[in-house]
């Protein structure tokens, strides 16, 4: 179940995403069988995630979680939600990212 607090924001924890967030960001990503740019994706938020302490990447079958990608308005793979500590999406991207911009968007998510 999304959880949608008072200020409006959606947070999301292991519950909905099927595994333990990051203690300081996840990098949820929803990825298809076939999406090509979703592998490419894969690699760059993994290494994203190595290279920061606290930050997981959590990828998500598209097709195998169609209730999730609905309430989160997910329309095309790959698509990535940067989660702050909290759960709540400080971030949003679809197609295949640079890494450069993943670690720009950890920024607005990670807190020292």
């Amino acid at each position: 179940m999304t959880v949608l607090e008072r200020d409006g924001r959606v947070r999301l924890g292991a519950a909905e995403i099927g595994a333990e967030p990051g203690e300081r960001a996840t990098l949820l990503q929803f990825s298809s069988a076939f999406c090509q740019p979703c592998r490419a994706t894969r690699r760059i938020l993994a290494e994203v995630a190595e290279m920061v302490a606290g930050v997981a990447h959590i990828e998500i079958d598209a097709e195998d979680h169609l209730d999730l990608v609905h309430r989160l308005d997910v329309l095309s793979t790959p698509t990535v939600l940067v989660l702050d500590a909290d759960g709540a999406i400080v971030r949003r991207a679809t197609g295949q990212p640079r890494k450069v911009d993943v670690i720009a968007a950890l920024g607005a998510a990670v807190r020292d």
